[in-house]
């Protein structure tokens, strides 16, 4: 399994819900400081006019990096189709 590395200015993804701050699995942030070594990474909360609406402190297992190019330009994902009659 590939390591979840986080670096400033990521684009990530809550894994799990806050009710606490009104926070739900699957919203997008961005990491804008690392805390304790990489231990724990403060993350901005911002609506589609960039107002910041939520900024909290989350463990990496809290979070995952959205990737927008392929992980390995050697990895290219394999398409299969269903032949007739199968």
């Amino acid at each position: 399994m590939r390591k979840n590395t986080v670096k400033l200015l990521d684009v990530v993804a809550l894994t799990v819900d806050l009710p606490e701050y009104n926070l739900w699995q699957g919203q997008v942030g961005t990491v804008v400081e690392i805390l304790a070594n990489g231990t724990a990474f403060e993350v901005e909360f911002s609506d589609r006019n960039g107002r910041t609406y939520e900024s909290i402190g989350l463990r990496p297992e809290q979070i995952m990096v959205l990737r927008f190019d392929p992980a390995s330009l050697e990895l290219r994902p394999e398409i299969v189709t269903a032949q007739a009659g199968e």
